[in-house]
């Protein structure tokens, strides 16, 4: 594992800096935007080191929920063997970090058989210190940045890795890393693991820091980077989220049309990875919830009308919404179908963890990017018009996507079915990669 110069990178620069200058009195609502980032997860087997694992079916038996390796997960998406990532780099943008990512991401390696990447972990604002006493929500951040890094490496593992780390979730900072990405160019690729329900957000479109973020995706748009976001783990409405949102409400920044939102399933594949079938990810559904919910409920994927941004026309012709929708595409993100995370995190069990989340998709979608990119020999940038337009053609649609059309996601109130084509829990459905590759490069 290499990381720039030195152990760490420290690339400082002021706080602000690269935003838009605003004078005092510049219209616009200027309360502060708190982003969540909070995978679900539960903890597998504690371990100080690598270990055997058991198969998905295996797992299914001992402790009532399914779990996939990396291989596992390519083979149920029809990732190609022959795509690495190689001269690629996807950007992850989190907030607090881990102080352990260097050592889970090496364990997590050996006991897949990958290669360790390049990782290269960058500080706009200077590193925070790591004190989950101080900062309750560290650790939540902390497994995201693992489940972030692990599995976008995992998805391309020869592609260059950037952890860009904002020192707090609040939109100031976050919008500071975003900025820095685009304006440095770091890589063709963004993920962002975080949200923030729109109905938590004050003054919604004229919100300043929202305004900020959504400038940063233009950018993104105008420099060939494509931008991937999760949708949110509560539901339609973020109820888990959101104490207030009783009523379905998208997630920023999945709802910014500029950027493409993941939705979550619960992927059925057999041991081998063969590919089965998959649902709506939703622990509340009790006739849909896999192996019979035996740990209870976790979440449910997002995917709401946003209240802030209208449909592109090419969303609206297969949505039939006037207002924007997420998701855009959905992937596995259910804990009952979950992935392996290795963890050490300070305060947490050391081992391997079953994780979930929508979080989950948004670093594998931009880790599959980065693979076309690789293909196509050039940065396919923002990608939401050749996904719809796919979304649009049946022939193309029915071999580059697998359409989800069972279930839903109500959680603790009401929320919208899945269907033929596009819905808005899952989006387009979830890829069938090397088939949507071949698309998106012809």
């Amino acid at each position: 594992m290499l990381l720039r110069g030195s152990l760490v990178l420290l690339l400082l620069i002021a706080v602000g800096a690269g935003l838009p200058a605003r004078s005092a009195d510049a219209s616009g609502d200027s309360a502060a935007i708190t982003y969540i980032a909070n995978p679900p997860a539960k903890l597998a087997y504690a371990a100080t080191g690598p270990m055997a694992l058991p198969s998905p079916s295996q797992c299914v038996a001992i402790v009532g929920l399914a779990c996939y390796t990396p291989q596992e997960i390519r083979s149920a998406y029809n990732i190609p063997s022959t795509l690495t990532g190689a001269g690629q780099t996807i950007v992850l943008v989190d907030a607090y970090g881990s102080p352990t990512i260097q050592n889970d991401l090496h364990v997590f390696d050996l006991v897949f058989g990958l290669p360790d990447p390049t990782l290269n972990i960058i500080y706009p604002m200077g590193a925070p210190s790591f004190n989950p006493r101080q900062h309750h929500n560290e650790s939540s951040w902390a497994e995201e940045t693992s489940l972030d890094v692990e599995w976008s490496h995992a998805i391309a593992p020869g592609a260059t890795i950037d952890l860009v780390i904002a020192p707090n979730n609040g939109g100031d900072a976050l919008n500071v890393a975003e900025r820095y990405v685009v304006d440095h160019h770091l890589g063709n690729v963004m993920s962002m693991s975080f949200g923030s329900p729109e109905a938590a957000i004050h003054g919604n479109g004229n919100n300043l820091q929202l305004q900020q973020a959504d400038a940063v995706y233009q950018a993104a748009r105008a420099a060939g980077i494509s931008v991937f976001a999760s949708a949110g783990d509560q539901g339609a409405a973020n109820d888990g989220d959101c104490k207030a949102c009783t009523t379905p409400n998208a997630s920023f920044p999945a709802s910014d049309p500029l950027v493409t939102a993941v939705g979550g399933t619960d992927l059925f594949a057999s041991d081998t990875g063969i590919y089965q079938s998959e649902t709506v990810w939703n622990d509340a559904n009790p006739a849909l919830c896999p192996f019979g919910c035996t740990d209870g409920i976790f979440g449910a994927t997002g995917g709401a009308p946003s209240a802030i941004f209208s449909a592109p026309s090419y969303q609206q012709a297969l949505s039939n919404m006037s207002a924007r929708t997420t998701a855009d595409v959905g992937y596995n993100a259910s804990v009952y179908t979950s992935v392996w995370v290795y963890l050490t995190v300070p305060g947490l069990t050391p081992g391997f963890y079953f994780f979930g989340g929508t979080s989950e998709g948004a670093p594998q979608w931009a880790a599959i990017t980065a693979l076309a990119d690789q293909q196509a020999g050039h940065a396919l940038g923002f990608l939401n018009p050749a996904l719809y337009a796919i979304g649009a053609n049946p022939a193309e649609y029915a071999a580059d996507f697998h359409d989800v059309t069972v279930g839903d996601n109500g959680f603790l109130s009401p929320g919208f079915p899945a269907g033929a084509g596009y819905d808005l829990p899952t989006g387009l459905g979830t890829p069938n990669v090397a088939n949507l590759i071949a698309t998106l490069t012809s």
